[in-house]
């Protein structure tokens, strides 16, 4: 490119014509073929970004995989259990009826004209399709979103936080991480610009920063007091990074915790407010657990319901989605952001922005107001949805505390308390014969203990390096999803795994 500009500049008649690098093709003759693209020709920022969740355990949780559906008796384990991410109907959890059968009457409306459904579904779905534009799901809608769901949305937010909330501070997104990369392209202008992430985090953030070419502002949260948020903490890493000549922007919350499973106090999320409007930062409130609340005690407080009662000026904006809660549904993409406190110019933006993509699927936009919009009392559907819901709820609330018990039981392994979200995070002593491997492979030893662990059991987990979290300590992710024996049996490997990492396998 830079050969071809040259040329140009310098006004030859004749420039030499820019040739590609090549790459050796796959052939037996062992001709060259032209490639315009290689993988070091790509932009830095691709390449240096990362995701652990679908890292190098998972590519080798594949790899075993197929090995063991072709030769089962070369695997020392009967199945993979993916543990390594939020996907509840991945391990089994069935969606909400009711949600499920408001999406089959929009998707194919003569539903409505049968008693296949109830009537309070096939009110919903008639609601629904009066609100969209000919009653087509197959038409793109408004990039916000169609009002008739933002309507929904926003009549939630108010009746959640006590205080009125417009559908037009709502975008509907496919997820919420979308809306995350949408906000953090408002936060970053430049490679000095910086977002607050806490630190274990989730790795959305950190590869949206790579790709957006600014810089992550770790903020650490203290294991000891249940992963809790210290404003002192706060302030250290914003001063260090002003220091190097940063610009922060943003600070990111997530609360319940991913992957550390906390619940904010109230104590804490005044401090993060009052934090954030003293350093002129926006706040993005990552809430997508805010429905898996597992500890007696403990209860969700959204950031927008705090900030206006303590009358706070910070812009918040506010995520949720509905891939996780009770409702599961990760592969069909619903997600929202609420604008709190935002100037309207900035939420020009925001439009302009989302109608570059025109619009999130509209399935996905149904079942976000759906999910917020509980069947109505009374009527046919409410008995099973509540029931259904309750039947997830409680054995998460079980399973939570049964993988706290059972980690911290384990020598060399302690676990906070899953209090909230889907996830264990154990910080794990690691020694002996995968500390040696890992040291001999320049690798962090967290990735070469799950590396062993899901070739070792099948059971795939997610080192915690790839969140992020203090030096000199080792961790790995893992969910509370399977159901209940699976999960048993998973623990039991965990346990029998970790007392013979330090030692290893050569019989």
């Amino acid at each position: 490119l830079a050969r071809r500009s040259a040329a140009r500049v310098a006004g030859a008649a004749s420039p030499q014509l820019w040739v590609p690098r090549t790459a050796v093709a796959a052939s037996g003759r062992g001709r060259q073929r032209f490639s315009t693209m290689t993988v070091d020709m790509l932009p830095k920022h691709v390449v240096n970004c990362e995701y652990a969740v679908r890292g190098a355990v998972l590519l080798k949780a594949e790899e075993l995989q197929k090995k063991l559906q072709a030769t089962p008796d070369q695997v020392p384990f009967k199945k993979i259990v993916a543990c390594n991410i939020g996907n509840p109907q991945a391990v089994g959890q069935a969606p909400l009826k009711f949600h499920r059968q408001v999406l089959a009457c929009l998707t194919d409306p003569s539903l409505l004209e049968t008693d296949f459904f109830s009537e309070d579904v096939r009110e919903r779905a008639a609601h629904y399709l009066a609100g969209i534009h000919d009653g087509r799901v197959g038409a793109y809608s408004h990039s916000k979103g169609h009002a008739v769901f933002r309507n929904d949305v926003a009549k939630w937010l108010t009746e959640r936080d006590g205080f009125e909330a417009n559908p037009d501070d709502v975008f509907l997104t496919d997820g919420a991480s979308a809306a995350v990369k949408m906000v953090m392209q408002l936060a970053v202008g430049g490679p000095n610009d910086g977002v607050m992430l806490p630190i274990p985090q989730y790795p959305l953030y950190s590869a949206t920063m790579t790709l957006l070419g600014g810089q992550p502002v770790r903020y650490y949260l203290d294991e000891e007091a249940g992963w809790g948020i210290n404003v002192a903490e706060l302030e250290r890493s914003i001063g260090e990074f002003r220091k190097q000549g940063g610009n922060p922007r943003a600070i990111a919350v997530i609360n319940p915790g991913n992957p550390t499973g906390q619940i904010l106090s109230q104590e804490a999320m005044e401090g993060v407010l009052k934090f954030a409007e003293r350093e002129r930062l926006m706040v993005l409130a990552d809430e997508v657990y805010q429905d898996n609340i597992h500890t007696d005690g403990k209860e969700f407080i959204s950031f927008r319901k705090l900030g206006k009662e303590i009358g706070s000026t910070v812009e918040i904006f506010s995520f949720h989605s509905v891939s996780k809660g009770v409702t599961g549904e990760c592969g069909l993409r619903g997600g929202l952001v609420h604008c709190h406190n935002v100037d309207p110019g900035v939420m020009e933006q925001m439009y302009k922005l989302s109608s570059i993509s025109l619009c999130s699927n509209i399935l996905g936009q149904a079942l976000m107001a759906s999910v917020v919009t509980p069947p109505p009392v009374g009527g046919a559907s409410r008995a099973l949805w509540e029931t259904e819901r309750q039947a997830i709820y409680s054995a998460l609330k079980r399973k939570a505390k049964r993988v706290t018990e059972r980690l911290n039981s384990i020598e060399g392994i302690t676990c906070q308390p899953i209090e909230g979200a889907m996830y264990a995070f154990p910080q794990v002593t690691i020694k002996g014969y995968v500390m040696k491997k890992a040291i001999s492979y320049a690798t962090p030893a967290d990735q070469i203990y799950c590396l062993e662990m899901v070739e070792r059991t099948g059971i795939v987990t997610v080192p915690g390096s790839g969140f992020g979290q203090r030096p000199g300590t080792f961790h790995f992710r893992m969910t509370i999803l399977p159901d209940e024996p699976t999960l048993e049996k998973v623990l039991d490997d965990i346990e029998k795994f970790h007392n013979e990492h330090a030692g290893g396998w050569f019989a």
